[in-house]
């Protein structure tokens, strides 16, 4: 039994440390390859193929931070995550401002940076369980530690889901206006960025009133921040 029980143990502990080096690995490595497919794509392949009422559709196209308009990362900077340049991968004033509405039992924004988002993006799959996030939050810190910044968003816009079956700007550009990512104007970009929270429900082609109000506003927040030393 205790030959047994040391035989496990060693095979966990490989197993562990197995995961380790894979991730670390795999994390400095998609600082300078680019992400070929995210477990979130593959997802939602298969969930189009096996209903009968949708198409298949895969629509990406990766392109570096210098061929995407610089008002893409101030929208998305803007609308998703204001405290990015200043935070470590975890922003814990909304974090708890967000768990002390939830209390209260108010519906708020996630308080997910820009960094945790693309970690889960990038390496995990969307199920909200405690398993998922505390990985969500390793995978953060090897992010953090390893890209940087200007990797971490150049990453995220080019695989977060723009809308059904379209995945990063460039997609999400030439499917919405007709034109690459390096040519989004202010406007343009910050429609973009007002779908992120609920991309498959919203587009830019047909914008709702509530729409429209977003955009608004994350073009107001744009000209108050600072601008990020990022895109065309």
């Amino acid at each position: 039994m205790i030959r047994f029980l040391k035989r496990v143990g060693r095979f966990l502990l490989k197993l562990v440390l197995g995961f380790f080096a894979l991730s670390i690995l795999s994390v400095f490595l998609f600082k300078f390859v680019p992400v070929p497919v995210t477990p979130l794509m593959l997802i939602r392949t298969f969930e189009q193929a096996t209903d009968e009422k949708q198409s298949i559709k895969l629509s990406k196209d990766w392109v570096p931070a210098s061929e995407i308009s610089k008002h893409a990362f101030q929208a998305v900077y803007a609308a998703e995550d204001q405290n990015f340049l200043e935070h470590h991968g975890f922003d814990w004033k909304a974090m708890e401002k967000a768990w002390e509405q939830n209390k209260k039992g108010k519906r708020i924004k996630g308080a997910s940076t820009i960094s945790q988002q693309t970690a889960k993006n990038v390496f995990l799959w969307p199920a909200r369980t405690y398993l998922r996030k505390g990985l969500e939050a390793y995978f953060t810190v090897l992010i953090e530690l390893i890209w940087g910044k200007e990797r971490t968003l150049e990453v995220y816009l080019n695989v977060i889901e723009m809308g059904p079956g379209i995945y990063g700007i460039e997609a999400a550009a030439q499917t919405y206006y007709g034109k690459p990512a390096s040519e989004l104007n202010r406007a343009e970009a910050a429609m973009i960025a007002a779908i992120l929270p609920n991309p498959r429900k919203w587009s830019p082609k047909n914008p709702t009133n509530y729409l429209k109000s977003r955009q608004s506003w994350i073009l107001k927040q744009m000209g108050n921040l600072n601008q990020l030393p990022v895109g065309k």
